[in-house]
């Protein structure tokens, strides 16, 4: 199934956690927070007041609450507004 966000919506899907921290440390799953950072899937076309500057494919930094969250196919997502998205993550 696919889904199209409407107006300002965006669609994110969780990015992986790391395995390991940068000392070289492997984390236990159980001890592994899930991270806030997530990939644009789709997104909406704005609305005559908010212009989108994201845009599929983006890594974003969001909000531990923000959105909604939806299972879609097995997968989890999250559905937030673009005034959600706190930062763009550049590699």
């Amino acid at each position: 199934m696919k889904l199209r966000p409407m107006a300002d919506n965006v669609l994110l899907k969780q990015c992986e956690a790391e395995e390991t921290t940068s000392s070289g440390i492997i984390l236990a799953s159980t001890n592994k927070e899930k991270p806030a950072i997530y990939e644009v899937v789709a997104a909406g076309e704005g609305t005559k007041d908010v212009t989108m500057t994201i845009k599929v494919g983006d890594k974003v930094v969001v909000g531990k609450f923000a959105g909604s969250e939806i299972k879609l196919d097995g997968e989890d997502y999250k559905f937030v507004k673009q005034d959600d998205i706190l930062a763009v993550v550049l590699d």
